[in-house]
């Protein structure tokens, strides 16, 4: 029987089932039961794209290994909500967290880039903690979805998304772009500079990246997960980090879960639950 009978494709109970465990266990992604209109919804343009009848020849397109598509479904099931400056308290901790740190390589990897809002909004803190806009920070932004990493690259942004943001912080490190659409504006070279883009899978058993780090924004993605994922993903962030680094979370995620790991410091940001034996140990 299919979820719907005025639907464009066949899409049954089962294909959506079907992709409920591909889509968790390649991106770690849960998708809730009453995310199914949401499914048809994304595919149906690939089904379309592809000249396929029904989900069914879809799902088989996918087990036949196209590597392409598999990265074009996963792109199409994640979510990617973001803003500059989004829980702005986490930006105000990172800049004193970059400056109490000295003038050393400062490192943070920022897991979820999205369209690039996140790290640069990390790249802007770290320029007004400096007061430079070459402060020594090191930003390393990921994210698995390829097309989000492609337009955080890029750096061009509506106006829209700038209009919350102070005049100064416009006017020092945006400029007008003219290769696009009129209105839009583009990151300062300077800031595009501080940040490096990859795709980096979470649930992938190692990561292009080594530590030591100093913080680690991974905020609003462990939503998405159940807990012994996230209790996984934890357990590889925790040897990444300094002994002093922070784990910033999103608004409405909580570690408890993983005391042995990580404990909370205040509004969502974590430090390592053997911070001071680390630290005792280490001097």
């Amino acid at each position: 029987m299919t979820a719907a009978t005025d639907r464009e494709f066949e899409f049954t109970q089962a294909d959506f089932e079907r992709i409920r465990q591909l889509i968790r266990a390649h991106a770690g992604i849960a998708l809730a039961p009453a995310k199914q209109d949401m499914v048809y919804s994304r595919l149906a343009r690939r089904l379309r794209a592809l000249g396929l009848a029904r989900f069914d020849d879809y799902l088989q397109r996918l087990d036949r290994g196209d590597k392409l598509e598999w990265e074009t479904f996963i792109n199409s099931l994640t979510t990617n909500l973001t803003a500059f400056f989004r829980e702005a308290h986490h930006f105000e901790l990172f800049a004193r967290q970059a400056r109490d740190s000295g003038q050393r390589p400062f490192r943070v990897w920022c897991a979820a880039a999205s369209t690039g809002e996140e790290p640069y909004s990390l790249a802007i803190a770290a320029c007004e903690a400096f007061d430079t806009l070459t402060p020594p920070v090191q930003i390393i932004a990921s994210d698995i979805d390829t097309n989000v990493l492609a337009s955080a690259s890029r750096g061009v942004y509506a106006h829209d998304r700038i209009e919350r943001l102070s005049a100064e912080r416009v006017r020092r490190f945006f400029a007008i772009d003219k290769a696009t659409e009129p209105g839009n504006v583009r990151i300062r070279p300077e800031l595009q500079r501080l940040v490096s883009f990859s795709r980096i899978n979470l649930l992938d058993s190692t990561w292009p990246l080594h530590g030591p780090l100093d913080a680690i924004f991974c905020r609003n993605v462990m939503i998405y997960f159940d807990k012994p994922t996230q209790y996984q993903i934890l357990k590889k962030f925790k040897p990444l980090l300094r002994s002093d680094g922070l784990l910033y979370a999103g608004h409405s995620e909580s570690f408890l879960h993983a005391a042995d790991l990580f404990r909370p410091l205040g509004r969502t940001v974590y430090e390592r639950s053997d911070r001071l034996a680390v630290a005792t140990r280490s001097g």
